[in-house]
């Protein structure tokens, strides 16, 4: 299997979701399970369908995380220097609106476009990846081809 790269707050944050699910939300689930079954007639309860299907959905994520826990290889951006690679934070200026953006580049399972953490495997990351302070980037969107700068390259 591939290995999957993730940043130390990434990990952290998965391991804190599984560790949540097992301890917090896997016991509750059993008791409402157990509590919809003392109802009576299964084939009409509609608490005990939802519950099931909920432990369904808590079965498959802690599956899920622990794969990924499993397959992780944690990166420590702060030992890193140089181009841009995994775990880089970069701040670009649009060359098109002057807008300025500032992303981390990280692996799927922690990225999240509205908090500034890039999927390495985009189009805007997979042609910053080894690009330095001041080189110009194009990127096809889906909104057309668009034109980057970048301002600064840092590794915290």
């Amino acid at each position: 299997m591939e290995k999957i790269p993730l940043t130390r707050a990434g990990f952290t944050k998965i391991d804190a979701e599984l560790k949540h699910l097992k301890s917090v939300e896997r016991p509750a689930i059993i008791a409402a399970i157990s509590e919809a079954r003392a109802h009576g007639d299964l084939s009409e309860n509609a608490e005990y369908h939802s519950a099931k299907e909920k432990q369904s959905f808590i079965e498959g994520r802690i599956k899920e995380l622990e794969g990924v826990i499993g397959l992780a290889d944690v990166i420590d951006p702060s030992k890193m220097k140089g181009s841009i690679k995994f775990g880089a934070t970069v701040k670009l200026v649009d060359e098109d609106t002057d807008e300025e953006k500032t992303y981390q580049i990280v692996g799927e399972y922690e990225a999240d476009i509205e908090a500034g953490r890039l999927n390495i495997k985009s189009p805007l990351a997979r042609a910053l990846i080894g690009k330095d302070e001041g080189d110009s980037v194009e990127v096809r969107t889906p909104g057309g081809e668009k034109s980057y700068e970048i301002l600064s390259v840092s590794y915290s």
